[in-house]
């Protein structure tokens, strides 16, 4: 009896987070704020890298949620065109990191390079996340499947103060600040 009832407060007093997001720092995690077109990486509780990326045209373009990488690609195939990877026509540039938004496959919506580095910075995309080439290639390498995926709109927001608020940063003490 003392052991269901020890269950049964566990499960009533728990934490209210999302239970497919880790509520603890240090897990890889990628932030990204459709307001000021950013794109941060946040690895070991800090974030590591802010990158300047281009959203959807219009705000309901790119998905916003929680979503997990699912994924990856060198010289993605661009289908919608029938485009080879590599060729310099291929919109989706050099590496492919896909995420579940809308419980697609992986390879709807992603973080991807460009053929046009003049688009970054802009909401221009058809839904994806778009990166220089070289900043993208980076990223891939560091990005293990199954890193979560944040993306929301938060105006005047940096980077880190969204980490901070969705409990994925350490404080100095090595503490999450979420808690």
């Amino acid at each position: 009896m003392f052991i269901k009832s020890l269950a049964a407060a566990i499960f009533l007093f728990a934490p209210l987070w999302p239970m497919d997001v880790e509520p603890f720092p240090g897990e890889p995690f990628i932030i990204v704020n459709k307001s000021t077109n950013e794109l941060g990486w946040v690895e070991h509780g800090e974030v590591e890298n802010v990158h300047d990326v281009a959203t959807g045209k219009d705000a309901q373009d790119t998905p916003e949620g929680i979503f997990t990488v699912i994924v990856k690609a060198v010289e993605p195939y661009y289908r919608a065109q029938d485009i080879e990877g590599g060729d310099p026509e291929n919109p989706l540039g050099s590496r492919w990191i896909g995420f579940d938004a809308g419980n697609t496959d992986g390879r709807t919506y992603g973080v991807h390079g460009t053929n046009d580095s003049s688009t970054i910075g802009e909401s221009v995309s058809l839904g994806c996340i778009r990166m220089h080439n070289e900043e993208v290639n980076g990223l891939y390498d560091q990005v293990p499947i199954g890193t979560k995926v944040w993306i929301g709109t938060e105006p005047d927001q940096e980077i880190e103060d969204i980490a901070r608020e969705i409990g994925v940063l350490k404080n100095e003490k090595g503490i999450p600040f979420s808690f």
